[in-house]
């Protein structure tokens, strides 16, 4: 069944070129989402050492994924303040106590998908900063839809997409070289799922023939076979939408 899985991540974790180092110009802005893992921290560190956009931004408020990470920070690092602190601020402090860096600008008020885009291209136009090209770091799970939901508000955007992780399964379903703060596998597995019916533009799903938050995104048949065979496998189950983040 671990191949299932790793047809998922192949899927979802998108990354549009091999590493950040290969972008042949600067982007004009790199955003991190803090639905991400603390991965996704060092990814963006390493991203601004690299200089591979003009402004850095980190979106986030308080989602599905927030006691997750405030409870990482805690594991990993030892930080017992971390209640009522936003995805942006916990990872803009991640940033400035591991790596010795800083975001530019950060977004605290987004609660899912939908507002994390629509709150960061507010945040720029703001300021100010233009958003001609853009690089998109998110979790494995969720890089696809972030970046079908950027092609719905910002049609105009050249987008690169850079997945923070692509953690794969062996054969006995544990996940392979994890990454700092990886999701407990249960938790992993079940935000794979989740995606597939999300991104599946029907009635139930987010694409225009359902609740219109993202573009039309094609799901190939290896995908929906591979989610089917792990639904009926009993392996994950779909994570059903928060109505709290909604």
């Amino acid at each position: 069944m671990h191949h299932h899985l790793n047809t998922l991540v192949d899927f979802c974790a998108r990354r549009d070129v091999e590493s950040l180092d290969r972008l042949t110009e600067p982007a004009d802005v790199a955003i991190l989402f803090g639905g991400s893992i603390l991965a996704g921290g060092d990814v963006f560190a390493a991203a601004i050492r690299r200089g591979v956009a003009g402004k850095y931004l980190i979106v986030g408020g308080e989602g599905h994924s927030t006691d997750a990470l405030r409870d990482a920070m805690r594991d990993h690092l030892g930080w017992d303040d971390v209640d009522n602190r936003t995805e942006a601020e916990l990872f803009d402090r991640y940033l400035h106590e591991r790596h010795g860096t800083r975001a530019d600008l950060l977004e605290t008020a987004s609660t899912n998908c939908g507002s994390n885009i629509r709150n960061a291209l507010a945040v720029l136009d703001e300021a100010g900063i233009p958003r001609r090209r853009v690089v998109l770091i998110q979790d494995a799970s969720m890089q696809l839809r972030m970046h079908a939901c950027l092609r719905l508000h910002a049609p105009d955007t050249e987008i690169v997409g850079f997945a923070a992780h692509r953690t794969t399964f062996d054969r006995h379903l544990a996940p392979v070289d994890p990454p700092r703060g990886l999701w407990p596998t249960g938790r992993y597995i079940e935000l794979l799922m989740g995606e597939i019916p999300r991104l599946t533009d029907d009635e139930s799903g987010y694409g225009p023939n359902g609740r219109g938050f993202i573009v039309h995104v094609d799901v190939p048949d290896a995908v929906r076979e591979a989610h089917r065979a792990l639904e009926a496998a009993g392996i994950g189950t779909t994570r059903k939408a928060d109505p709290r983040f909604s």
